[in-house]
Protein backbone atom coordinates (compact mmCIF):
# COMPACT_ATOMS: atom_id res chain seq x y z
CA UNK A 1 0.00 0.00 0.00
CA UNK A 2 1.41 3.85 -0.42
CA UNK A 3 1.29 5.03 2.71
CA UNK A 4 1.75 7.80 4.86
CA UNK A 5 3.37 7.90 8.79
CA UNK A 6 3.23 10.14 11.11
CA UNK A 7 5.41 10.72 14.34
CA UNK A 8 8.59 8.95 14.51
CA UNK A 9 9.55 8.20 18.33
CA UNK A 10 10.41 5.06 19.65
CA UNK A 11 7.56 3.63 19.00
CA UNK A 12 6.40 5.20 15.16
CA UNK A 13 10.12 4.48 14.32
CA UNK A 14 10.50 1.25 14.85
CA UNK A 15 6.51 0.20 13.37
CA UNK A 16 7.18 2.32 10.32
CA UNK A 17 10.50 0.54 9.45
CA UNK A 18 8.63 -2.83 9.61
CA UNK A 19 5.98 -1.47 7.47
CA UNK A 20 8.94 -0.58 5.17
CA UNK A 21 10.37 -4.11 5.39
CA UNK A 22 6.88 -5.60 4.45
CA UNK A 23 7.01 -3.97 1.25
CA UNK A 24 4.92 -1.07 1.56
CA UNK A 25 5.72 2.63 0.25
CA UNK A 26 6.05 4.63 2.83
CA UNK A 27 6.38 8.40 3.60
CA UNK A 28 6.86 9.96 6.88
CA UNK A 29 6.76 12.86 8.06
CA UNK A 30 8.02 14.10 11.91
CA UNK A 31 8.44 17.58 13.32
CA UNK A 32 12.05 16.47 13.74
CA UNK A 33 12.68 15.49 10.64
CA UNK A 34 16.41 13.85 11.72
CA UNK A 35 14.53 10.88 13.63
CA UNK A 36 13.68 9.47 9.59
CA UNK A 37 17.34 9.88 8.33
CA UNK A 38 17.91 6.03 8.46
CA UNK A 39 14.35 5.26 7.00
CA UNK A 40 14.77 7.24 4.34
CA UNK A 41 18.22 5.44 3.32
CA UNK A 42 16.00 1.93 3.63
CA UNK A 43 13.52 3.88 0.91
CA UNK A 44 11.14 5.87 2.91
CA UNK A 45 10.04 9.06 1.75
CA UNK A 46 10.56 11.94 3.86
CA UNK A 47 7.37 14.15 3.47
CA UNK A 48 7.75 18.03 4.03
CA UNK A 49 4.31 18.46 5.82
CA UNK A 50 1.76 16.60 7.21
CA UNK A 51 -0.38 17.17 4.42
CA UNK A 52 2.10 15.32 2.25
CA UNK A 53 2.00 12.33 3.94
CA UNK A 54 -1.46 12.28 3.61
CA UNK A 55 -1.87 11.65 -0.13
CA UNK A 56 -1.23 8.00 -0.62
CA UNK A 57 -4.29 5.11 0.20
CA UNK A 58 -3.60 5.30 4.23
CA UNK A 59 -2.42 7.54 7.09
CA UNK A 60 -0.96 6.32 9.71
CA UNK A 61 -0.06 8.39 13.75
CA UNK A 62 1.43 7.04 16.24
CA UNK A 63 1.71 10.79 18.65
CA UNK A 64 2.14 11.31 21.93
CA UNK A 65 -1.40 12.79 23.21
CA UNK A 66 -4.64 14.05 22.19
CA UNK A 67 -2.67 17.84 22.12
CA UNK A 68 -0.46 16.18 19.77
CA UNK A 69 -3.19 14.79 17.56
CA UNK A 70 -5.23 17.30 17.17
CA UNK A 71 -2.60 19.67 16.09
CA UNK A 72 -1.66 16.66 13.55
CA UNK A 73 -5.60 15.80 12.73
CA UNK A 74 -7.25 19.69 12.49
CA UNK A 75 -4.24 21.87 12.01
CA UNK A 76 -4.03 23.93 8.94
CA UNK A 77 -2.69 21.11 6.60
CA UNK A 78 -3.83 18.56 8.76
CA UNK A 79 -5.12 15.08 8.16
CA UNK A 80 -8.50 15.88 7.59
CA UNK A 81 -7.99 18.79 5.05
CA UNK A 82 -5.57 16.66 3.45
CA UNK A 83 -6.34 13.21 3.01
CA UNK A 84 -8.15 11.89 0.00
CA UNK A 85 -12.16 10.64 0.36
CA UNK A 86 -12.32 7.21 1.23
CA UNK A 87 -8.72 6.93 2.52
CA UNK A 88 -7.91 5.60 5.66
CA UNK A 89 -6.54 7.62 9.21
CA UNK A 90 -5.53 4.28 11.44
CA UNK A 91 -4.69 5.58 14.75
CA UNK A 92 -2.38 3.83 17.16
CA UNK A 93 -1.87 6.32 19.33
CA UNK A 94 -2.86 6.45 22.88
CA UNK A 95 -5.50 8.98 23.05
CA UNK A 96 -8.96 9.64 24.78
CA UNK A 97 -11.96 8.20 24.01
CA UNK A 98 -13.68 11.59 23.68
CA UNK A 99 -10.80 12.49 20.95
CA UNK A 100 -11.33 9.66 19.29
CA UNK A 101 -15.30 10.16 18.54
CA UNK A 102 -14.32 13.86 17.15
CA UNK A 103 -12.04 12.16 14.84
CA UNK A 104 -14.22 9.44 14.01
CA UNK A 105 -16.84 12.27 13.52
CA UNK A 106 -14.76 14.21 11.30
CA UNK A 107 -13.18 11.42 8.80
CA UNK A 108 -16.68 10.83 8.04
CA UNK A 109 -17.87 14.14 7.89
CA UNK A 110 -15.28 14.37 5.02
CA UNK A 111 -15.39 11.42 3.52
CA UNK A 112 -12.90 9.66 4.94
CA UNK A 113 -12.58 6.82 7.01
CA UNK A 114 -11.12 6.24 10.40
CA UNK A 115 -9.79 3.22 12.45
CA UNK A 116 -8.07 3.29 15.67
CA UNK A 117 -5.48 0.93 16.15
CA UNK A 118 -3.92 1.18 19.33
CA UNK A 119 -1.03 -1.04 20.44
CA UNK A 120 0.24 -3.01 23.41
CA UNK A 121 3.98 -3.78 23.70
CA UNK A 122 7.36 -1.19 24.89
CA UNK A 123 9.58 -0.40 21.94
CA UNK A 124 11.54 -3.83 21.60
CA UNK A 125 8.22 -5.71 20.87
CA UNK A 126 7.93 -2.91 18.23
CA UNK A 127 10.80 -3.66 16.62
CA UNK A 128 10.34 -7.35 16.54
CA UNK A 129 7.12 -6.13 14.81
CA UNK A 130 5.41 -8.38 17.65
CA UNK A 131 2.82 -5.83 19.12
CA UNK A 132 -0.89 -6.54 19.52
CA UNK A 133 -2.72 -4.33 18.11
CA UNK A 134 -6.77 -3.80 19.58
CA UNK A 135 -8.60 -2.52 16.37
CA UNK A 136 -11.93 -1.25 15.64
CA UNK A 137 -13.77 0.72 13.09
CA UNK A 138 -16.29 -0.53 9.96
CA UNK A 139 -15.74 -3.82 8.40
CA UNK A 140 -14.31 -2.50 4.74
CA UNK A 141 -11.79 -0.22 6.50
CA UNK A 142 -10.47 -2.65 8.79
CA UNK A 143 -10.41 -4.94 5.92
CA UNK A 144 -8.48 -2.68 3.76
CA UNK A 145 -5.99 -1.62 6.45
CA UNK A 146 -5.63 -5.18 7.88
CA UNK A 147 -1.82 -5.46 5.86
CA UNK A 148 -0.67 -2.56 7.52
CA UNK A 149 -2.20 -3.88 10.90
CA UNK A 150 0.09 -7.44 10.29
CA UNK A 151 3.29 -5.75 9.56
CA UNK A 152 3.51 -4.20 13.08
CA UNK A 153 2.18 -6.42 15.17
CA UNK A 154 1.93 -10.30 15.53
CA UNK A 155 -1.93 -10.03 16.70
CA UNK A 156 -4.59 -8.00 16.02
CA UNK A 157 -8.06 -8.41 17.86
CA UNK A 158 -11.03 -6.31 16.79
CA UNK A 159 -12.88 -5.34 19.28
CA UNK A 160 -15.49 -3.19 17.30
CA UNK A 161 -17.22 -1.16 14.94
CA UNK A 162 -17.00 2.10 16.89
CA UNK A 163 -13.28 3.25 17.14
CA UNK A 164 -13.13 4.34 20.19
CA UNK A 165 -13.86 1.31 21.63
CA UNK A 166 -10.49 0.15 21.20
CA UNK A 167 -9.00 3.56 22.92
CA UNK A 168 -11.36 2.66 25.56
CA UNK A 169 -9.75 -1.05 26.03
CA UNK A 170 -6.09 0.43 25.40
CA UNK A 171 -6.58 2.81 28.64
CA UNK A 172 -7.74 -0.12 30.30
CA UNK A 173 -4.98 -2.23 29.61
CA UNK A 174 -2.66 0.15 30.69
CA UNK A 175 -4.21 0.86 33.89
CA UNK A 176 -3.46 -2.76 34.65
CA UNK A 177 -0.03 -2.45 33.40
CA UNK A 178 0.63 0.27 35.78
CA UNK A 179 -0.86 -1.68 38.54
CA UNK A 180 1.15 -4.87 38.03
CA UNK A 181 3.62 -2.36 38.49
CA UNK A 182 2.69 -0.87 41.64
CA UNK A 183 1.80 -3.75 43.26
CA UNK A 184 4.66 -6.01 43.05
CA UNK A 185 7.06 -2.88 43.82
CA UNK A 186 4.92 -2.93 46.92
CA UNK A 187 5.88 -6.16 47.40
CA UNK A 188 9.14 -6.27 46.69
CA UNK A 189 9.67 -3.61 49.28
CA UNK A 190 8.09 -5.49 52.08
CA UNK A 191 10.01 -8.49 51.55
CA UNK A 192 13.54 -6.50 50.58
CA UNK A 193 12.91 -4.74 54.17
CA UNK A 194 12.45 -8.09 56.11
CA UNK A 195 16.43 -9.30 54.45
CA UNK A 196 15.31 -11.65 51.68
CA UNK A 197 16.63 -11.21 48.19
CA UNK A 198 14.96 -9.49 45.80
CA UNK A 199 15.80 -11.44 42.92
CA UNK A 200 15.17 -15.07 44.38
CA UNK A 201 11.59 -13.45 45.14
CA UNK A 202 11.37 -12.68 41.75
CA UNK A 203 12.17 -15.71 40.79
CA UNK A 204 9.67 -17.11 42.85
CA UNK A 205 6.93 -15.17 41.93
CA UNK A 206 7.11 -15.42 37.89
CA UNK A 207 7.70 -19.02 37.98
CA UNK A 208 5.08 -20.41 40.24
CA UNK A 209 2.10 -18.14 40.39
CA UNK A 210 2.92 -14.86 38.36
CA UNK A 211 4.79 -16.00 35.28
CA UNK A 212 3.11 -13.44 32.44
CA UNK A 213 5.74 -11.56 30.80
CA UNK A 214 4.78 -8.42 32.17
CA UNK A 215 5.64 -9.74 35.89
CA UNK A 216 9.33 -10.72 34.78
CA UNK A 217 9.69 -7.49 32.77
CA UNK A 218 8.64 -4.71 34.66
CA UNK A 219 9.61 -7.12 38.14
CA UNK A 220 13.45 -6.63 36.74
CA UNK A 221 13.45 -3.40 36.21
CA UNK A 222 12.30 -2.43 39.49
CA UNK A 223 14.69 -5.25 41.55
CA UNK A 224 17.27 -3.78 39.50
CA UNK A 225 16.19 -0.16 40.26
CA UNK A 226 16.64 0.10 36.30
CA UNK A 227 14.47 3.31 35.37
CA UNK A 228 16.52 5.10 32.74
CA UNK A 229 16.76 5.62 29.75
CA UNK A 230 13.18 5.11 29.37
CA UNK A 231 11.47 3.04 27.12
CA UNK A 232 8.16 4.34 28.06
CA UNK A 233 8.24 7.84 29.85
CA UNK A 234 6.89 8.01 33.43
CA UNK A 235 4.58 11.44 31.68
CA UNK A 236 2.93 9.22 29.41
CA UNK A 237 2.11 6.38 32.06
CA UNK A 238 0.59 9.84 33.95
CA UNK A 239 -1.34 10.40 30.61
CA UNK A 240 -3.09 7.22 30.51
CA UNK A 241 -4.30 7.15 33.92
CA UNK A 242 -5.43 10.38 33.01
CA UNK A 243 -7.20 9.34 30.43
CA UNK A 244 -8.67 6.20 32.28
CA UNK A 245 -10.12 8.50 34.88
CA UNK A 246 -12.20 10.51 32.61
CA UNK A 247 -13.42 7.75 30.82
CA UNK A 248 -14.34 6.04 34.06
CA UNK A 249 -15.54 9.68 35.10
CA UNK A 250 -17.83 9.49 32.28
CA UNK A 251 -19.16 6.34 32.11
CA UNK A 252 -19.39 6.60 35.73
CA UNK A 253 -17.10 4.05 36.63
CA UNK A 254 -15.48 4.47 40.21
CA UNK A 255 -11.60 3.09 39.95
CA UNK A 256 -10.51 3.89 43.35
CA UNK A 257 -6.70 2.36 42.12
CA UNK A 258 -6.57 4.24 39.43
CA UNK A 259 -6.63 7.64 41.59
CA UNK A 260 -4.11 5.77 43.55
CA UNK A 261 -2.00 5.41 40.77
CA UNK A 262 -2.31 9.13 39.98
CA UNK A 263 -1.19 9.99 42.53
CA UNK A 264 2.04 7.83 42.88
CA UNK A 265 2.66 9.08 39.15
CA UNK A 266 2.61 12.96 40.92
CA UNK A 267 4.86 11.83 43.64
CA UNK A 268 7.26 10.70 41.35
CA UNK A 269 7.11 13.46 39.42
CA UNK A 270 7.69 15.43 42.75
CA UNK A 271 10.82 13.62 43.60
CA UNK A 272 12.31 14.38 40.01
CA UNK A 273 11.41 11.48 37.94
CA UNK A 274 9.56 12.70 34.76
CA UNK A 275 12.45 11.39 32.88
CA UNK A 276 12.18 8.13 34.44
CA UNK A 277 10.79 5.17 32.44
CA UNK A 278 6.86 4.54 34.12
CA UNK A 279 8.11 1.43 35.63
CA UNK A 280 10.10 3.75 38.02
CA UNK A 281 6.84 4.08 40.29
CA UNK A 282 7.10 0.52 41.02
CA UNK A 283 10.54 1.94 43.12
CA UNK A 284 8.34 4.22 45.29
CA UNK A 285 7.37 1.93 48.17
CA UNK A 286 10.83 0.73 48.65
CA UNK A 287 12.23 4.81 49.72
CA UNK A 288 8.64 4.93 51.19
CA UNK A 289 9.70 2.53 53.63
CA UNK A 290 13.21 3.87 54.25
CA UNK A 291 14.69 0.74 52.47
CA UNK A 292 18.36 1.11 52.04
CA UNK A 293 19.48 -0.38 48.85
CA UNK A 294 22.64 -2.55 48.00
Amino acid sequence: MKIGFIGLGKMGHAMASNLLKAGHEVTVYNRSPGKAEDLAARGARIARSVAEACRGEAVMTMLADDRAAEQVVFGEGGIVAALGKSAIHVSSSTISVALSDRLTEAHAKAGQRFVSAPVFGRPDAAAAGKLFVAAAGTEDALKDCLPLLEAIGQRTVVLSKVPSAANLVKLSGNFLAASVIESPGEAMALVGKGGIDRHAYLELLTSTMFPAPMYKIYGELIVEGKFEPAAFAAPLGHKDIRLTLAAAEDLRVPMPVASLLRDRFLTLFANGGENLDWSAIGGLAARDAGEVRS
